[in-house]
């Protein structure tokens, strides 16, 4: 590898997103979601996961859940759990993450958002791996429920082309779009020379 790039992080907010409906709300955290995604995380060198959600119930949830896998039992019973669950960073909002990610690298990242319909000014993974191999920090962000609200999304500084597969069916688990999406990055990051 010839080169280093910008930080990589995720986010996956709760708030604000739809309901099946269409209905803006806070969704529940999933405990899967916390597992697996960190887990990519972890195995696609990203910097570190932001769980987003302004919901108390939902910060206790995740607070006792991290705090079993890094700190209490599972920590032992589990090691490679817990390396990826200590990239777990908990916000009550959207906002909060980017101050915090702004203080550690002394600059606001990119951010990329995520969506399952096509638009008209979507852009692919390599404007993604582009910003990295620049040295500058993105921040790619997943809507759960039925996805992040149309104002959120016009928000953000570019929204990745969506997932596309072989069927009509559209309704991959947010996890499983987490993995692909690090996936396609990081493999044109090392087609480009450069490390994590």
């Amino acid at each position: 590898m010839t080169g280093s790039s910008g930080h990589l992080y995720v986010a996956l907010v709760h708030y604000p997103v739809y309901n099946k409906t269409g209905r803006v709300i806070a969704s529940a955290v999933s405990n899967l979601d916390l597992h697996d995604i960190s887990r990519a995380a972890k195995t696609f060198g990203v910097h570190a996961f932001y769980v987003v959600t302004p919901l108390n119930d939902q910060q206790a949830l995740v607070k006792r859940i991290v705090s079993h896998w890094i700190h209490g039992v599972g920590a032992a019973y589990n090691p490679d759990r817990k390396a990826a669950l200590e990239l777990i960073r908990l916000s009550a909002s959207f906002e909060d993450a980017l101050c915090d990610i702004a203080e550690n690298d002394g600059a606001s990242p990119v951010t990329v958002v995520t969506d399952a319909h096509p638009g008209p000014d979507t852009v692919g993974c390599e404007a993604v791996a582009g910003i990295l191999r620049a040295g500058k920090s993105v921040l790619l962000t997943f809507g759960t429920a039925w996805g992040l609200t149309h104002g959120f999304i016009e928000q953000a500084d570019m929204v990745l082309d969506p997932i596309v597969g072989l069927t009509s069916y559209n309704h991959l688990s947010v996890r499983s779009a987490v993995a692909i999406m690090l996936d396609r990055v990081r493999a044109l990051q090392r087609s480009l020379g450069f490390r994590v």
